[in-house]
């Protein structure tokens, strides 16, 4: 990506998926789309969007905190992109935290900068911003946004950003289910617990 020739996305929703089809469709400069999401969102039930959604809404290229929670209590912001976000979400939910918003980015590049300014400015007393991505640590998209300065021209000075990954590995997939789905419990349960620094 540069000089703004391609556009990379990660929909969550049936609704995002349609306007960024869309979107793409209708629009006079053509680029190429690159969009990354796994068949099983395409079954996950927290993945659907009701018809008003498709008929009424707009591509999303970040999508907020869903649940009522109160913004000034909020001291940590998890962002994330896929589908991660939903055991994020699920555990978030079970283990009742309120003090804790999940923030989707849904476009990549070109990177949302305004739309993710507006989003973290609403969390005025978050410390902690914590990028949580599935993949390991020198994979995925954490070392573009990062290294590009895009995250840390987000951070305050009284801020820390912070990293919830899998170890760093030489294969995109540890291919041990068993391995994988720890590996997912301690990254999920890292993002919304306690992060080694």
């Amino acid at each position: 990506c540069a000089e703004m020739n391609m556009e990379v996305c990660v929909p969550t929703t049936a609704a995002q998926v349609f306007h960024m089809l869309r979107r793409q469709a209708v629009r006079m400069q053509r680029k190429p789309l690159i969009v990354m999401s796994p068949k099983s969102l395409l079954r996950h039930k927290d993945a659907t969007s009701p018809i008003e959604d498709l008929a009424n809404g707009e591509f999303q290229r970040v999508i907020g905190e869903i649940d009522k929670i109160d913004a000034k209590k909020v001291t940590r912001v998890v962002l994330c992109s896929g589908k991660v976000y939903y055991d994020l979400l699920s555990a978030r939910r079970e283990k009742k935290i309120n003090n804790i918003a999940i923030v989707r980015l849904e476009q990549l590049y070109p990177f949302p900068k305004d739309a993710l300014h507006a989003e973290l400015s609403k969390y005025p007393k978050a410390t902690e911003i914590v990028w949580c991505q599935e993949e390991p640590r020198n994979q995925g998209a954490w070392y573009w946004i990062a290294s590009r300065h895009h995250l840390d021209s987000e951070i305050g000075a009284k801020q820390k950003l912070l990293l919830v990954s899998r170890p760093a590995s030489s294969s995109p997939a540890v291919g041990y289910l068993a391995k994988h789905n720890e590996q997912q419990k301690a990254l999920v349960e890292s993002a919304l617990g306690k992060i080694e620094y």
